[in-house]
């Protein structure tokens, strides 16, 4: 509950300095007088949300970014099992994936429009080849990091290829795979909307490109705000799902030099005055556990 509040006041204090900044045309050296402010942002977010054309762009947006990231994540992930685990395959794909990775997904657009008879299918392209390096790379990196005593050790008990690649390699890399996975779909969130701005006729960057030029502050803010609550969405369901997935992994837990417990009081974290009368009730010569048992970290998978 604690860190629920602290988070909700840290944006309710950024959103209350943005409306004092835009409200009061501050003008020191960023020019906050051009930004409209809150209340604005927050009538226009209103008046959208009673119209057809927004909920018509958050469809095609979020149709574009799962199927091309659907696509990036089998991709990714089966090419990258294949280049770890197989020497031809590095040898044929590893030179030409190693020279196309560095060139921007946006930058493909004029080969997307050329290549693809459909803007809607160009869009899903770029989307899908910005997602798809990270998980290459991550899935690649994953399955050569794991140790071979446990390919050798399921040989050993007469497992074969598939019976290695389902129990050792697959669960041993998954935790990298999401972690390409969770930086893949940022990546395809930024370059979906720009290629909505070049190219799109629908679709939530169109729409904020669209209110810029007509000079639609508001609309532009509205647009930004929910590009933010997309992205946050969809990275928070792919690192849920890792964490469902990788659930038999052992998490880092918070190492807190003062946080004893209470034996029978799960979770209960003892005040100043418990802790030193807990303390002095530790037998002389044992040592208080640095990983306090049942206090877990939230990361990234």
């Amino acid at each position: 509950m604690t860190r629920h509040l602290v988070r909700a006041a840290s944006l309710a204090a950024a959103l209350t300095a943005w409306q004092l900044l835009t409200s009061l045309d501050v003008d020191l050296w960023l020019r906050f007088s051009q930004f409209p402010t809150v209340a604005d942002v927050a009538r226009a977010f209103g008046d959208r949300l009673g119209g057809d054309d927004y909920w018509t762009d958050l469809t095609d947006s979020l149709t574009r970014i799962l199927t091309g990231f659907v696509l990036a994540a089998v991709l990714g992930v089966a090419t990258g099992l294949t280049v770890a685990r197989s020497r031809l395959a590095e040898d044929l794909l590893g030179p030409l994936l190693e020279v196309v990775r560095p060139i921007p997904a946006i930058a493909l657009v004029p080969v997307a429009i050329l290549l693809f008879p459909s803007n809607e299918q160009g869009i899903v392209f770029i989307t899908c080849t910005a997602a798809y390096f990270p998980v290459l790379v991550s899935t690649r990196h994953a399955v050569r990091a794991l140790t071979p005593v446990w390919e050798e050790a399921v040989r050993t008990m007469g497992g074969g290829r598939w019976r290695v690649l389902g129990s050792v390699v697959l669960p041993g890399a998954l935790p990298g795979i999401f972690g390409g996975l969770s930086v893949g779909i940022g990546v395809s969130w930024i370059c979906v909307i720009s290629a909505e701005m070049i190219s799109g006729q629908y679709g939530v960057g169109y729409r904020t490109w669209q209110d810029y030029t007509v000079v639609d502050y508001p609309g532009v803010f509205v647009g930004m705000v929910t590009i933010g609550v997309l992205g946050w969405l969809t990275s928070t369901a792919v690192e849920r799902a890792g964490r469902w997935l990788t659930r038999w992994l052992p998490r880092t837990e918070y190492v807190a030099t003062a946080h004893l417990r209470v034996p029978g009081a799960r979770g209960r974290v003892l005040g100043p005055r418990a802790r030193k009368a807990a303390a002095a009730a530790v037998p002389a010569g044992t040592t208080t556990p640095a990983h306090p048992e049942g206090v877990r970290d939230e990361h990234l998978v």
